[in-house]
């Protein structure tokens, strides 16, 4: 275990009122803690600014210094040792598509799985290996037996494990290193605009033929189908071909996000 990170400055503005330190936790994480002082400091609070999955809140005293934020600040980090390392794990060994750079304070990630399909999950970070709040994008033929396998092997979650373990467990699979996909004919692209991100938007609509499983942005598809004479709509859905397999395809309208 390395000894306590030393108070270091990484900034202070010319009237002294914002300051930055830099902070090492026990994992030899770097971190930066923003500080605003008051008129009233040292007998007022900073505000404090720290990337945490969690509210950091300051304990302090007229007799309070930066360094007993620093202080306070080190013994938070180390109590999310174990979240900070799961979703490393995570970035590290499977291809994490959102978000592009994670923070500190991300507790979600959409993991690729394969066949133009990802898990989304949500991490809670008192709790980082109990089994997280996740659903699956992509084609039903290939997300519903992985929705199946989860429901099934859900008695198998180990919190002792690690996070990424009891998801190779539960689904029954491993999952695939981004050099491994990008040297196959995955794609994670939109088949109509050939972007992946449109607007923010990322392609979560996928055909659900097995010999396709193209994924298009919501926007795009609904311009596709819009367009075409053979398509038609009822309620909020259309109804239509897709615009690579000619095969029957579907957009739901409710499901467009802001």
């Amino acid at each position: 275990t390395r000894a306590s990170s030393p108070l270091r400055l990484a900034y202070v503005d010319t009237r002294f009122t914002t300051i930055k330190l830099k902070a090492e936790d026990t994992s030899g994480r770097l971190h930066l803690i923003t500080l605003q002082l008051k008129a009233q400091y040292p007998k007022e609070a900073p505000e404090c600014w720290v990337d945490f999955p969690i509210p950091f809140a300051v304990s302090w005293t007229s007799e309070s210094s930066l360094a007993s934020v620093h202080r306070q600040f080190l013994a938070a980090a180390e109590s999310l040792k174990s979240f900070w390392d799961t979703m490393d794990e995570l970035d590290e060994k499977t291809w994490v598509v959102e978000p592009e750079k994670p923070s500190r304070s991300a507790t979600m990630r959409r993991i690729v799985l394969g066949n133009n399909a990802s898990i989304n999950i949500e991490v809670d970070p008192r709790h980082p290996t109990m089994l997280p709040d996740c659903f699956f994008l992509g084609a039903d033929h290939v997300v519903n037996p992985l929705g199946f396998k989860l429901s099934k092997n859900i008695h198998l979650w180990d919190p002792t494990n690690s996070l990424l373990q009891n998801l190779k467990d539960v689904l029954e699979m491993d999952f695939p290193s981004r050099a491994t996909l990008e040297k196959s004919e995955f794609t994670m692209d939109c088949g109509i605009c050939y972007a992946y991100r449109l607007d923010g938007a990322i392609p979560d609509q996928v055909c659900d033929n097995g010999k396709c499983g193209q994924p298009f942005h919501q926007a795009c598809l609904y311009e596709w189908l819009r367009g075409l004479l053979s398509s038609r709509q009822s309620f909020n859905i259309i109804f239509g071909e897709c615009p690579y397999c000619s095969k029957p395809i579907t957009l739901k309208m409710s499901e467009r996000k802001p």
